[in-house]
């Protein structure tokens, strides 16, 4: 039930007007600095290892610019869940469509990084043209309906949960539905490989190179991100000779741009996520618990 309450709520918050939404983000954002200190300390702990030439003062400053960032994307939530698509359509300024008309006829991924503004650009997207993308599931059953609901409002828009796999995926971008990819966040062991994010070994799953290998789709990086008006999504031109035949490479290829992105925005990017908890045999534990299953060998698939 209470639940349900906040969800109302939160529905009923949207309709306000963006600057007063603003303004709640960022208050949120501060208290949950200061309330959330395991998700804190993974942001600290993340940006020490990703920019280790930042003073400590520096480092704490973006932490805090994250977390506002944060709150913000969580009431734009609402906005993109609820609201007229033609707010969406003011809030979300679309840039570079061109460089999807460039490979229309192909199968295409998105690569969409875990960047705060993945769901305006995701939601915005979707407005023009039929999506497929994956969500993790939630524990909260309301709030799970409610996102699943909301990201496929438009164009039929299809939420594939991350237990179902990719076959779908696959036959529907074969069919010419983009597939709006989420590839950069920690998800063990399996089908990863050890490649650079920031210099340090992160374990990244192969999937993108995979599904551009087996369905010869063009990988066309799609990258939001939150102004204190709303929302930019770049489109970027089709990487050409991607993925090549290995794997490897084409993985280091794609945390690569990432970088390049978070260099731009470096508190935009999802810097609560526990990004390096899967290490190479013998390498360090950063989070302060039992490491992860661990990879076979740096820059080897795990069995």
């Amino acid at each position: 039930m209470m639940s349900v309450l906040a969800l109302r709520l939160l529905k009923m918050l949207a309709g306000l007007p963006y600057p007063v939404l603003r303004r709640l983000g960022n208050a949120l954002g501060m208290l949950l600095y200061w309330l959330a200190a395991p998700r804190r300390r993974i942001a600290r702990t993340n940006l020490r290892l990703c920019f280790p030439l930042l003073s400590e003062s520096e480092r704490r400053r973006l932490s805090k610019a994250h977390f506002r960032y944060f709150a913000r994307s969580f009431f734009d939530r609402f906005v993109l869940w609820y609201q007229p698509e033609e707010r969406i359509r003011d809030l979300v300024q679309l840039r570079g469509v061109e460089h999807l008309e460039a490979v229309a006829g192909r199968p295409l991924i998105l690569l969409a990084p875990h960047f705060i503004g993945l769901d305006a650009g995701g939601t915005r997207i979707s407005i023009d043209r039929k999506v497929i993308s994956m969500f993790a599931n939630q524990k909260n059953r309301v709030f799970n309906e409610a996102m699943r609901v909301g990201r496929g409002r438009f164009n039929g828009a299809v939420l594939l949960s991350r237990q179902e796999g990719l076959r779908t995926a696959i036959r529907m971008m074969r069919d010419g539905v983009p597939f709006y990819f989420l590839p950069d966040m920690d998800l063990g062991p399996r089908d990863s490989v050890f490649v650079p994010f920031f210099g340090v070994p992160a374990a990244t799953v192969t999937s993108v190179a995979r599904l551009a290998q087996l369905t010869q789709a063009a990988v066309v990086p799609c990258v939001t991100e939150m102004t204190d008006h709303g929302y930019v999504t770049r489109i970027y031109p089709a990487w050409t000779d991607y993925p090549g035949d290995d794997l490897v490479a084409a993985t280091t290829r794609m945390n690569q741009f990432i970088e390049e992105r978070a260099l731009e925005m470096p508190a935009q990017y999802l810097w609560t996520h526990k990004r390096f908890k899967t290490r190479p045999p013998g390498g360090q534990h950063y989070y302060g618990l039992a490491p992860e299953t661990t990879l076979m060998a740096t820059g080897e698939t795990a069995e």
